[in-house]
């Protein structure tokens, strides 16, 4: 069976050029073209895809906004934000959102499909210069939140950078792409973290370094 994918963007002619690339792969099957977050919704009512190709600037609706209501209404969909624009801002905020990867507008066409039939997997896509975002990001945080964070619970180095990243709102998947960690290590620090802090999941972790960041 072929995967299905839509593309979602508002320049006619950049749609219609990915179509015609993953034309050429007997593995992938365009079942539409939407123009903005709003048209793909609409259409996705009929037809649901197994991979969304999402443009992140777009009318109406844009594509981080997009791929939160997709995922809320479509969960197993896997959505690829494919773009001209490499923002920290916009990365986090569209993975946040749900999206399984990351890509760039200048990609070849082998790797484009390639990136789809990977992101149907289950695998997260994120090109190295969006890695390098996402980790410029993370050494961004306070210097005196990590020491604060680091002598109150006593916390290795890499176990304060991961619950510095956790308090700022990454999640697993973003934590161990960021520092190139499988994400069973990932979520191995994150146990040890738990472990130090006293309790057992997320909220409960970010509560209890809020907590101490305030006094």
């Amino acid at each position: 069976m072929k995967i299905k994918v839509m593309i979602v963007d508002d320049q006619p002619i950049l749609a219609e050029g990915i179509r015609s690339v993953l034309a050429t792969s007997d593995e992938l099957a365009v079942i539409g073209i939407a123009s903005d977050g709003v048209d793909a919704l609409e259409k996705m009512q009929s037809n649901v895809p197994d991979v969304v190709l999402l443009d992140i600037r777009m009318p109406n609706m844009n594509g981080v906004v997009a791929t939160g209501e997709i995922k809320k209404r479509f969960p197993s969909v896997k959505i690829l934000i494919l773009t001209t624009f490499d923002d920290s801002d916009y990365i986090l905020s569209a993975l946040n959102n749900g999206a399984c990867g990351y890509l760039l507008k200048d990609i070849g066409a082998a790797a484009l499909i390639d990136s789809i039939k990977n992101a149907y997997a289950g695998d997260t896509i994120l090109p190295a210069k969006i890695a390098r975002k996402i980790t410029d990001a993370a050494k961004n945080v306070s210097a005196d939140r990590e020491l604060r964070i680091r002598k109150a619970f006593g916390l290795s180095d890499r176990e304060t950078e991961i619950a510095v990243m956790m308090y700022e709102g990454f999640n697993n998947r973003q934590i161990a792409s960021a520092l190139n960690l499988s994400e069973g290590t990932s979520r191995n620090y994150i146990s040890a973290i738990y472990l130090k802090l006293g309790c057992d999941n997320r909220t409960d972790a970010i509560r209890i370094m809020k907590e101490t960041l305030s006094n």
